[in-house]
């Protein structure tokens, strides 16, 4: 078992791992609202004026992320997925969008989130069109770098339909060039390993990690627990290949978080909010903030979940233990410190009873001190030789944070 000294080690090698696309953006996982999941492609703002792709929809969540406490959280971007513009580019070739649903403009948009301290993104694609069949960048990649540019956009995702997958190892780079190239801090959101990863295309980890400030790597999450565990269960798999390259200036993203949403429980959503921690994922919800209710708004603002996301290593947790259904994870964090997550994946109508020693989930040697996060329970002074057991709920997550005991007088 490592000692704090050699755990200190292991930190200074993580971080010089790191890779990332050089413009200062990203060096924790952004939070922020991303519309896809919840709001998809809704253009008929007639019969549905208040779920409709439109300035007005973007506006109110900015409002709500600023009077509801998100923005203070760390929730900070609101984006724009596909299904913003018009369906073909003015007589310039330059991209604009839809008039009746932006009447304002993306330029009036972007200064409205900044005048509340917010950042906006906005959505493309590599491809001749969009997956939703709007104008790609395909042959236009500077020129909407630039647009980009001009109305003050903070992030910008890259999707990949309708092209030829083998372009993206040249594409991709180079519009990460492009972006940086305007002058302006613009976070890059790349679709490219995922579609590689679709077609058994081998992945360069490290070029996705050098020129990606965040990737998207599986598929679509959908309004289910099935889909949620599906991510998970993927990402165990490749935490191996991707952890070396997560860090500061760029994430793997497994996609939104669909707390708030019409299917997961209280205990379910409590487990993908505690999973995106460790993995320290994007924390990008999509939900209707407008209406989502008191207790899913409390799990997406609990600030401990958030803390060890946003963990300054930036380090992507791994899958340690399977005990039967209950899948144990480990993230290394700083000072020292640990979180571990107990995911149950059964349905059985009652908690599993887990039993760990410590040191075999690969904690350094020590004493430490042990927050339980969503119950709010502190326990003090457990050895790495000690037997810790837990119950963990059905289809649901236990967090706990790892203090050092040195370190506990006014933390707890």
């Amino acid at each position: 078992m490592k000692s704090l000294i050699q755990q200190a080690i292991v930190f200074v090698c993580f971080t010089t791992l790191a890779y990332g696309l050089q413009n200062g953006l990203a060096r924790t996982p952004p939070m922020g609202w991303l519309s896809w999941e919840r709001f998809r492609c809704n253009t008929d703002c007639d019969n549905h004026p208040d779920s409709c792709i439109s300035e007005n929809l973007y506006m109110a969540m900015a409002d709500r992320l600023v009077e509801d406490g998100y923005r203070d959280a760390g929730y900070e971007y609101v984006n724009i997925d596909d299904c913003w513009s018009n369906k073909t580019r003015d007589e310039n070739g330059n991209l604009n969008p839809d008039s009746k649903r932006f009447p304002s403009g993306m330029k009036a948009l972007a200064d409205y989130m900044h005048k509340k301290g917010l950042k906006l993104g906005i959505y493309g694609d590599f491809g001749s069109k969009t997956c939703a069949g709007y104008p790609g960048s395909l042959n236009y990649l500077e020129k909407d770098a630039n647009r980009f540019a001009e109305w003050g956009i903070d992030m910008f995702k890259m999707d990949g339909c309708n092209v030829d997958i083998s372009l993206m190892k040249k594409g991709y780079p180079e519009m990460g060039q492009y972006l940086n190239a305007t002058g302006r801090p613009i976070l890059f959101s790349c679709s490219w390993p995922d579609y590689e990863r679709g077609k058994g295309i081998p992945i360069d980890y490290q070029s996705v990690a050098s020129h990606c400030n965040i990737w998207r790597n599986f598929v679509d999450i959908q309004d289910s627990w099935d889909s949620v565990l599906k991510i998970i269960d993927y990402q165990a798999n490749i935490t191996d290949q991707w952890g070396p390259v997560v860090g500061p200036g760029n994430f793997s993203d497994p996609d939104m978080l669909i707390i708030g949403d019409y299917s997961l429980s209280v205990s379910q959503s409590q487990a993908q909010m505690a999973m995106w921690a460790i993995l320290a994922a994007p924390l990008l919800m999509s939900n209707d903030l407008r209406t989502i209710s008191p207790e899913f708004r409390e799990i997406l603002l609990n600030k401990e979940v958030i803390q060890v996301n946003q963990d300054p290593l930036g380090i992507m947790g791994k899958r340690v233990l399977q005990i039967g259904k209950v899948q144990v994870w480990m993230k290394t964090l700083q000072s020292y410190e640990y979180a571990v997550a107990f995911l149950n994946e059964d349905d059985y109508g009652m908690p599993k009873n887990v039993t760990v020693q410590m040191g075999s989930l690969g904690i350094a040697t020590g004493i430490y001190d042990v927050q339980d996060i969503f119950i709010n329970k502190d326990f003090m002074d457990f050895s790495t030789d000690d037997k810790f057991s837990i119950l963990v709920p059905p289809e649901g997550c236990r967090l706990l944070h790892l203090y050092p005991s040195e370190l506990r007088h006014g933390r707890f």
